[in-house]
């Protein structure tokens, strides 16, 4: 590096020793995950396990759809999207679909006021959107996107569990979502909608790359939050009746650890991010890896180097020690910069700190330290969802498709491949395509919408 201490280095390097986890350490999560999913399919042990498992609804990939047009939700994070999609026929492909849409940001008010704030707001920015586009006279089929952990009794109509990610509108946990925002849309009565599906964000993301690739049978999301669905044998999932083909499970994991799963991986830094959280003791998974929390993570680290005297001179700025301070996105942006250290000292100066070139340094290999851990943590969730459907389906070799969105997983520089390596080395006999969403939740969403029409034209037709 330069003519520095080693010794200070030697002692960066032990403190952030703790974020590297080993081989077997990541198979022991696999594990772990894999025996919390069998728990949660099954009905002795759902109530019980970290991992959900919940049923979605969406059955065995679907091979045609209404054409037509289609209104498409999509309500995860602090943004909410409003979208109209036009499912058409391709002579080719046999599906075209074109998308106009708009983003709506959630006031905090809303977000943690009442159940009807929020899904009057929701209304009132549909009824925007369709003023926008002259559409208000026609009353369309509604897809929702909404990326939560719900208990489906059917593919519209589903309990929210619990709100995560910082929501907390009261009056909405333990009642039917679609049934508040269709009492929403009344009360505005100013438009007309016909709400057929509700979906998570992972199913649609799955459903809408299926349209590129006809293997893709798993949605992954990491963003603010971390999740994934995937299509398992209906005999195995018993919370609902059947035994034939496969339905979607939306597998909530990032509940995972709620039982003490990942205890002896939680470090100091975890458990200071939790206790202080909106939901403590809750998504414990979730908060190793997703956005909502890395940035956070990152700037805790940096504190404890400064109370270590190992950084900014044993010196942290106000801003430095206030929580939230230090956003997500600036661990992208350090990890990005190019070698001469300008967007780090950009960043660490706007958090009110004055970084030698060695700071710019150990400031870079704590936010390597923190992505890296998150992608191999999440790699080995998923290695956990791709063995199971290998083994379940008795194959010697899968071959299987991913479908992923969410903001870390698109923008952080390093978070795809460290992720994706670590997925194909904990899962050696199958081969991983992964695709990345473009507009995965809404176009989902309205495809779940044309089909689940189609659907029902051929249950009235039977």
């Amino acid at each position: 590096m330069y003519s520095m201490d080693p010794h200070k280095l030697e002692k960066v390097d032990q403190i952030l020793s703790e974020f590297r986890l080993k081989k077997e350490e990541l198979n022991e999560v696999m594990k772990r995950m894999q025996r919390e999913m069998d728990r949660g399919l099954r009905i002795e042990t759902h109530e019980q396990a970290s991992v959900k498992m919940l049923p979605t609804y969406v059955c065995s990939t679907p091979e045609g759809s209404e054409v037509g047009d289609f209104l498409a939700l999509d309500l995860g994070g602090t943004n909410f999207r409003v979208m109209l999609v036009k499912v058409g026929d391709d002579e080719n492909r046999g599906w075209k679909v074109e998308t106009k849409h708009h983003m709506y940001s959630i006031p905090e008010d809303a977000m943690t006021g009442t159940a009807e704030m929020l899904f009057d707001y929701i209304s009132e920015c549909i009824s925007d959107f369709l003023d926008r586009h002259h559409i208000k006279h026609r009353k369309l089929p509604l897809g929702f996107t909404f990326s939560f952990p719900v208990r489906h009794e059917d593919i519209d109509k589903g309990i929210l569990i619990n709100w995560t990610k910082g929501f907390k509108a009261s009056g909405a946990e333990g009642n039917n979502v679609v049934g508040l925002l269709r009492d929403a849309i009344k009360r505005r009565g100013d438009f007309e909608m016909d709400v057929v599906a509700m979906v998570n964000d992972t199913v649609a993301t799955m459903i809408s790359c299926y349209y590129e690739d006809r293997s893709c049978e798993v949605g992954m999301i990491v963003g603010t939050g971390c999740n994934a669905c995937y299509m398992e044998e209906m005999c195995t999932v018993e919370l609902v009746e059947g035994e034939e083909g496969r339905m979607c499970v939306n597998t909530e994991w990032g509940a995972f650890g709620n039982n003490g799963e990942l205890e002896e991986f939680r470090l100091e830094y975890d458990r200071v991010v939790d206790e202080t959280s909106l939901n403590p003791r809750k998504q414990l998974y979730e908060k190793l890896i997703s956005g909502k929390y890395m940035g956070e993570l990152v700037r805790l680290v940096l504190l404890k180097l400064v109370n270590e005297n190992l950084l900014f001179n044993g010196e942290a700025s106000d801003l430095l020690k206030t929580r939230g301070s230090f956003e997500t996105r600036y661990v992208s942006q350090i990890e990005s910069d190019s070698g001469d250290r300008k967007q780090i000292y950009n960043i660490l100066s706007t958090l009110g700190v004055l970084p030698s070139e060695l700071d710019c340094d150990i400031a870079r290999l704590v936010c390597e330290s923190v992505s890296t851990r998150s992608a191999h943590m999440c790699g080995a969730g998923l290695a956990g969802v791709i063995n199971r459907m290998r083994e379940s389906r008795s194959q010697e070799a899968l071959k299987i498709t991913v479908g992923v969105d969410g903001s870390v997983y698109k923008l952080h520089p390093c978070f795809q491949d460290r992720f994706h390596k670590m997925v194909r080395e904990l899962s050696p006999h199958c081969e991983i395509t992964f695709i990345q969403s473009e507009e995965g939740s809404g176009r989902g969403a309205a495809l779940i919408s044309a089909v689940a029409c189609k659907m029902a034209a051929s249950m009235l037709t039977q």
